[in-house]
């Protein structure tokens, strides 16, 4: 906020630089930059000086293009946004097309992992993330369902991609000897007689689902309960 009580305006908004010559670097060049150093680093390795030296030029001469840091995450999270297909027509069957979009946003998570580090603000949203809102509320637009809970459906869909992202990437990193040693534990605890609940709940025969097919099932679930009638 300024001074005076007005908001200010996001780096959408700016123009490019103020006064002086042209700037001779555009924000998606920025953007693509700072993607490289987080690729590399993760987003601790992000910093307008390091984004500076990548491109370049002067750390001041970055200030043309972005105010700050939020800044560049708002560039940086837009950017990976418009990797997600948009062209895929929809069915006309909402949990169908939100679920294969959701399966498109996972894996933008698990593409570019520094995505999971970015502090979460519901409102981090810029042109190619608007894009992505406007094409899940139009695979909803024969549902009878008030605005407000489309657009909570929108952020169960995005925060189970996410987690889902994170746990993939997790088990990627856990050796198989710590997760069966987990699973065994919990088996012991389980059979001990002291939680029946968790013990008839591991007894049910399951086969090993498939991270995606899991995915696609949960986030289905999660969806057709969200967007249920009261």
């Amino acid at each position: 906020m300024t001074q005076s009580g007005k908001a200010d305006p996001t780096v959408w908004e700016r123009p490019d630089g103020r006064r002086g010559p042209a700037p001779s670097h555009s924000r998606e060049e920025l953007a693509a930059a700072a993607i490289e150093l987080a690729g590399r680093g993760g987003l601790a390795a992000v910093s307008t000086r390091r984004i500076a030296q990548q491109l370049g030029v002067s750390q001041s001469a970055l200030y043309r293009y972005v105010s700050g840091r939020d800044d560049v995450l708002d560039l940086m999270v837009d950017a990976a946004a418009g990797e997600i297909d948009l062209d895929v027509p929809l069915t006309g069957v909402a949990i169908d097309d939100l679920t294969a979009l959701g399966v498109r946003a996972k894996s933008v998570y698990l593409t570019y992992p520094w995505l999971l580090d970015i502090p979460v603000e519901p409102l981090r949203v810029g042109p190619r993330g608007i894009d992505y809102l406007e094409y899940a509320l139009r695979a909803m637009a024969a549902v009878d369902a008030p605005g407000q809970v489309k657009l909570q459906t929108v952020a169960v869909l995005n925060a189970l991609a996410q987690q889902f992202a994170r746990a993939e990437l997790d088990a990627r990193t856990a050796t198989e000897s710590r997760r069966l040693a987990q699973v065994a534990y919990m088996h012991r605890i389980a059979e001990a007689g002291h939680h029946p609940y968790l013990a008839d709940a591991l007894g049910t025969p399951n086969r090993d689902a498939d991270p995606g097919e899991l995915f696609e099932l949960l986030l289905r679930r999660a969806l057709g309960g969200v967007l249920a009638p009261d």
